[in-house]
């Protein structure tokens, strides 16, 4: 632990360090808000990627009973949209705890508003110690959105059912995985949690997304107001788009593997996407040099998931004839590696996008928006619904296309993969997305919009 020594600016930020991605978040808003004069305390439950914010000079403090890898990794199988509905991710003698170390906290400190990176217990904390609460982890799973009908057919069952009525139905009209945290709340004497969609919004709700990618303008988002099944005081503020920089620079090895242009008669035959990929196009941070002069390279980035479903995507993509980086950032997966495959460890992703020819990940909001703000198709493998919406509302403008995990070691993977990286189209409309995220600062209007926020 880091100890935040700092005195209050009446801000917290809390991110669930059991996510790269939350964790990752989080430090982005925080340097836009340092850029902006202003030092927030940071407050986590510890976890995997505490490691993160050490690496980002950010001090901070533990609150509550520490999660190890172990608890983090349960976390991962239980959270909310993977995990059994009934249950809360949480036990009750954690949620607790949680909950009354985070309102002592903010008592302590004199905190007026808490930002939240999947620290679901600050739904309940800030209500104790009447505190606001703003919420960055919601990203496209909106209520505009399926309110609209825009949430796809699950790729996993819900309740049994592949469904998109259903998936657009639900949201604030159950309460899956809220049941620990309304019996706290009756214990506590505080409003509870009326649905699931109202489990992940906060009184301020940041939608880190392009309207454009949405396909909602900014007008309807922000003028979108509560009924039943939400918080009463719950809004909704667009910012663009937020995802890694992690401070951490790209391994030299990793950049070796991937500018190793192919020698002459090296290897026997070219596999079958390596003499059509990406002709004439040129790599985003290099602008002049052909990615003829090397094989295709897939970044595969399913971090959050069972190593054998990396496993399976890899064994689909060896046909292809691609070399292929895998990060994996908590799984032991060095016996992938040989002359096709690179096995990283945690990489700056922002880093590795614009050097590679196809991304696949699970289509977590990072992933994905690193991807467009490189210009890279992507190949989805979502995991929950959240991502599938993800991918979803990149397929529908062009730039992405996804296969269902039980489909990852199929020849529908290579099959998709092979023409994401044939057909220029693709690249073409994720070089479209990456230009709108290019005119906005995600980062810079989610502090903006924290600071907006009035005790």
């Amino acid at each position: 632990m880091v100890r935040n020594i700092l005195p209050s600016s009446g801000i917290c930020l809390l991110p669930h360090c059991a996510y790269l991605s939350q964790t990752s978040r989080m430090i982005e808003i925080y340097r836009a808000l340092r850029d902006r004069g202003v030092i927030p305390r940071v407050a986590t439950h510890g976890g995997t990627h505490e490691s993160a914010l050490r690496a980002a000079g950010i001090d901070y403090d533990l609150v509550g009973p520490r999660m190890d890898d172990e608890r983090c990794a349960r976390f991962l199988r239980e959270q909310p949209s993977t995990g059994p509905v009934g249950q809360s991710a949480y036990s009750d003698a954690e949620l607790r705890a949680y909950v009354l170390a985070e309102a002592d906290y903010f008592t302590a400190h004199r905190i007026h508003t808490a930002v939240t990176g999947f620290t679901l217990t600050t739904t309940l904390s800030t209500r104790l110690a009447g505190v606001r609460l703003v919420s960055e982890h919601s990203a496209s799973w909106v209520p505009p959105i399926f309110e609209r009908g825009l949430l796809p057919a699950p790729s996993q069952p819900l309740l049994g059912i592949r469904s998109a009525w259903l998936a657009n139905r639900m949201p604030p009209r159950v309460r899956f995985y809220c049941g620990g945290f309304n019996r706290l709340a009756r214990e506590l004497g505080v409003p509870g949690i009326p649905s699931v969609a109202a489990l992940v919004l906060g009184d301020l709700t940041l939608v880190t997304e392009d309207p454009v990618v949405l396909g909602v303008s900014r007008r309807d988002i922000e003028a979108w107001r509560p009924g039943r099944g939400y918080r009463p005081e719950t809004r909704l503020r667009v910012t663009g788009p937020l995802f890694a920089h992690l401070p951490i620079p790209l391994p030299a090895e990793i950049a070796e593997f991937l500018d190793v242009p192919v020698p002459a008669g090296a290897h026997g035959s070219p596999g079958p996407v390596e003499t059509t990929v990406s002709a004439g196009l040129a790599h985003a941070d290099q602008p002049g040099r052909s990615r003829r002069s090397r094989r295709p390279v897939i970044y595969v980035a399913i971090t959050s998931s069972p190593p054998s479903l990396v496993r399976a995507v890899v064994r689909a993509l060896r046909p292809l004839g691609a070399r292929i980086l895998v990060a994996a950032t908590v799984h032991d997966l060095a016996d992938l590696a040989d002359d096709q495959v690179m096995v990283g460890g945690v990489l700056p992703s922002h880093l590795v996008m614009p050097r590679v020819d196809l991304a696949v990940t699970a289509g977590g909001q990072g992933s994905v928006q690193t991807a467009m703000a490189a210009g890279v198709p992507l190949l989805g493998i979502p995991l929950q619904l959240e991502q599938d919406l993800n991918v979803t509302l990149l397929e529908r403008r062009g730039a992405a296309r996804w296969v269902a995990p039980r489909q990852a070691g199929s020849s529908r993977l290579t099959a998709l993969a092979s023409e994401l990286l044939t057909d220029g189209r693709y690249r073409r409309a994720a070089e479209a997305i990456r230009e709108v995220y290019a005119a906005t600062d995600g980062p810079a209007n989610a502090a903006e919009q924290i600071l907006s926020v009035r005790p």
